[in-house]
């Protein structure tokens, strides 16, 4: 006959437990996969977008170095240029833009990971999330530091003139121009890069737990952060539409590739601002291997700075107003589900807030991440000039101001009429009506 048992006495066993990996060792093995992997993965479309480019044909064997020096820059690192040419020559260079990308890439796959082992978790300790996010920190970190020891190359160049090239030669003042990481620089900055986008990945994620202290903030940031990264996200997605049409109908489908797989979001980024009034203000000497739409390359390439807007697109082709229209829709939509994602009584006027002050952060952001400087100048024993003929330069400056205020103005309209349709639908914690 068996006998029924109680809980455990003390000279029964206990409850058998699973033997796996520490704690710890398991939490560090969480935050390095995260990290690997977004850098994997950044490291696959800079290939893929520099292949595109042409830096596979560069020489002395410098594309890892050029991809290298890629990722780092789209993680926030910084990669300085240099000319060596000794006491018969000037050279001057730098080169400051951001392949958005490789960092969205890059950003998406670290954030998902980062969050997938909290997901079926609702608190979590405020020492337990810092000490998650420092582990990635640190991963992410020690990554980069690797990368840049990759990060460095020179090149001789040639100043086009036979005789510059062979006098140089002759005297041992060959031109030669590299790049090399700043280490200082690229750790301290991309700190605050995966600082801030772990960050957001809790702000944007309903599912990731948060600490008590920080509950109350939810339903006030998580949906305007949410509707912001839909509205980037589908920018992104019709640009990649337009983009893929564009491989298939016109010519020069290596240009193409290499703007996808590099610059994508500077593109459809700059378009959500230029459609919602904002604009840009830059200058094109020469082409200097950046890849530019053909039409802001007529706009930019006129004498003096010139201003990148609704006016100025138009008048070079009529179908950019019909970004107005796009922003409207894509803008009322993530409106529409931040509402959604919202309290249910919560009034129009401050989804209209929370809206103006999401869109205008973002624009703010844009802005900031979407700038161009760009400029190589080279003279050797007379010939040439760091300006002129054997120099070219490429500018592209957001005019923040007014991103920050049409966004302000956007948000709140947009706000506003999107929430209106979504009192008539569920919200979460709502009860169902019978």
């Amino acid at each position: 006959m068996s006998q029924l048992r109680g809980p455990a006495s003390a000279g029964s066993p206990g409850p058998v437990r699973r033997r796996g990996a520490p704690p710890a060792l398991r939490a560090w093995a969480e935050a390095l996969g995260a990290a690997v992997a977004g850098v994997v993965t950044m490291l696959v479309v800079a290939v893929l977008g520099l292949w595109a480019a042409g830096a596979a044909d560069l020489p002395g064997g410098a594309f890892p170095s050029v991809v290298a020096a890629t990722v780092l820059v789209a993680a926030g690192g910084s990669v300085g240029l240099f000319g060596d040419i000794g006491g018969l020559a000037q050279a001057g260079a730098a080169l400051d833009v951001v392949p958005l990308s490789v960092t969205l890439a890059g950003a998406l796959v670290t954030a998902v990971l980062f969050l997938r082992p909290l997901r079926h978790r609702a608190v979590a300790g405020t020492k337990e999330l810092l000490a998650r996010i420092a582990r990635t920190a640190v991963c992410w970190l020690v990554l980069l530091l690797l990368l840049t020891f990759a990060a460095r190359h020179s090149f001789r160049i040639s100043v086009g003139n036979d005789l510059a090239d062979r006098l140089g030669a002759e005297l041992g003042a060959t031109p030669t121009v590299g790049f090399r990481a700043d280490v200082p620089a690229t750790l301290g900055v991309a700190l605050v890069w995966v600082l801030a986008l772990l960050v957001l990945a809790f702000a944007v994620s309903r599912r990731a737990p948060l600490s008590p202290q920080l509950l109350r903030f939810q339903d006030s940031v998580r949906p305007p952060a949410f509707a912001m990264l839909l509205t980037l996200l589908v920018y992104v997605a019709i640009g990649l539409v337009i983009g893929i049409v564009e491989l298939i109908t016109k010519d020069r489908p290596a240009d193409t590739f290499a703007a996808l797989f590099l610059g994508l979001p500077n593109l459809t980024w700059m378009a959500l601002g230029i459609g919602t009034g904002g604009a840009w203000a830059g200058h094109v000497d020469k082409a200097i291997g950046l890849p530019l739409p053909h039409v802001l390359d007529q706009i930019l390439r006129t004498h003096g700075q010139q201003t990148l807007d609704l006016g100025s697109l138009s008048e070079h082709d009529g179908r950019a107003w019909i970004l107005v229209p796009v922003a409207a829709v894509v803008l009322l939509v993530a409106a529409f589900t931040a509402a959604v994602r919202s309290p249910a009584r919560r009034p129009a006027w401050r989804h209209a807030v929370e809206m103006a002050v999401a869109l205008a952060l973002t624009l703010l952001v844009v802005g900031l991440l979407t700038r161009i400087s760009a400029h190589y100048g080279l003279s050797l024993i007379g010939v040439g000039d760091l300006g002129g003929d054997l120099g070219g330069r490429v500018t592209l400056e957001p005019q923040l101001l007014r991103l920050v205020g049409v966004g302000l103005a956007w948000g709140v309209a947009t706000g506003y009429l999107g929430s209106l349709p979504a009192r008539r639908v569920r919200h979460p914690g709502e009860v169902g009506r019978e």
